[in-house]
């Protein structure tokens, strides 16, 4: 009988999800390939949050020093009123994340993130066979003639042959359909501007200049449409999200640019710190459409399963997208670490077992929250507020549990303190 070293698992798609699939996969001694569409790897310029869920994660991969050395952390996350940015809500982060749950809530920028996955996955002194990613390679078939040894073939005829294929290709992901799963994707009508604002530039306006003052997560509450903003790299970036409900060319298009004057009038009669905060934004300013999936249960055929936002792409009213993403790959390399090559299929089942229903919870959460932060001004608005001031969690979830993630097999994982110094 083969041992499970010997088996083989191709990940189609090389972002964030993809990256920690295939580096919790080598630490269980699995060869493991990533394809990647693009022609270079590479993530855009945004912000990105790692609860303590998904830092627990890396954490137990053996990035504890890369992360502390691109993480920002939010000392606080904090919500604020449109009309006058009074603070309705405040949860400590900072040194509670780390007493209460064994792991930080830190800040990055996405590509930092990115990088240092790309290096663990590369490094010949890391445990386990490297990884080996492939660029310029779009999946657009699949072969499972032999039923046992799916191939995903590539546009250029590449045939990529493995014992299991994962499909975390994001939003729209070919191999969910070439796996021939539902069509669960539902637009939201809202779309989202991503703007990287200068640091210097913040520092610099006594308007914006509390921003840099003390670091921390930030939501902005109005009706229709909501602001998140936190620092990254140190304060060298202001990260800013704005969520507003969307045009037909963005929907259309998924993404377009924009700029620092779209994203000002789209926040018309807000508190004056909104507009001297987003008209600092520079030519880099994106809109995308905000899709979802319906919760759906059916991740895996066969010995092809999807991962991320292929099987539970969600809202980002939680900032949970990646952090699900990253808690999928654990449960993934945990059961198929676990077994030989006779008991992949059985592996398969048990992460969608142990994963499905958490993260449909997750999803469900971030689709209340659209109502939940979009109020228009009155007597629901007013008892969201009130709830805010005694804050454990958003709509349907509470951070005890959102933050604790999926348990874990790992015994070493849940004993381990990791110490965070004072």
């Amino acid at each position: 009988m083969a041992s499970s070293q010997s088996f083989e698992v191709t990940v189609v798609g090389g972002g964030l999800g993809g990256l920690t699939a295939a580096l919790a996969l080598r630490h269980r001694g699995l060869r493991v390939t990533v394809l990647e569409q693009a022609a270079e790897l590479g993530e855009v310029g945004a912000g990105i949050q790692t609860a303590p869920n998904a830092s627990r994660v890396l954490m137990g991969l053996g990035l504890r020093r890369q992360m502390e050395a691109i993480r920002t952390e939010p000392l606080d996350q904090v919500r604020r009123r449109w009309t006058d940015g009074r603070i309705v809500g405040l949860t400590s982060l900072g040194q509670r994340c780390k007493d209460e749950f064994n792991a930080p809530y830190w800040h990055y920028h996405r590509a930092d993130l990115h990088r240092m996955l790309l290096d663990a996955c590369a490094d010949p002194a890391g445990p386990g066979p490297v990884v080996v990613v492939h660029t310029s390679s779009k999946v657009v078939e699949m072969d499972r003639t032999d039923p046992v040894r799916p191939v995903a073939i590539t546009e250029d005829g590449r045939r990529h042959g493995a014992d299991v294929i994962i499909g975390a290709d994001g939003v729209r992901s070919r191999v969910r359909d070439l796996m021939g799963a539902p069509d669960t994707l539902l637009f939201s009508g809202e779309m989202a501007y991503r703007a990287l604002i200068p640091g210097d530039l913040i520092a610099a306006d006594p308007a914006t200049r509390w921003l840099v003052d003390r670091y921390q997560s930030t939501i902005w509450y109005g009706p229709d449409r909501h602001l998140v903003h936190y620092m990254i790299r140190g304060g060298d970036y202001l990260n800013v999200v704005a969520c507003v409900p969307c045009t037909d060319a963005v929907r259309e298009n998924w993404t377009l640019p924009a700029t620092a004057q779209d994203l000002v009038e789209a926040f018309p009669g807000w508190d004056d710190r909104v507009p001297a905060m987003l008209s600092k934004a520079k030519e880099d300013v994106l809109a995308f459409a905000l899709y979802y999936r319906r919760r759906d249960p059916v991740w895996l055929d066969g010995r092809v399963a999807l991962l991320g936002d292929a099987c539970h792409a969600m809202l980002p009213y939680q900032a949970q997208g990646a952090s699900q993403a990253m808690e999928d790959a654990a449960v993934l390399a945990e059961e198929l670490g676990a077994v030989t090559a006779s008991g992949i299929e059985g592996a398969l089942r048990r992460y969608v077992d142990r994963r499905a229903k958490h993260a449909g919870m997750v999803q469900d959460a971030s689709l209340a929250n659209k109502t939940f932060y979009h109020l228009a001004d009155g007597p629901e608005q007013r008892a969201r507020d009130e709830k805010l001031t005694n804050f454990d969690g958003e709509s349907d979830v509470s951070y005890d549990w959102l933050w604790s993630g999926t348990p874990l097999n790992d015994p070493d994982l849940g004993a381990f303190s990791y110490q965070f110094a004072r």
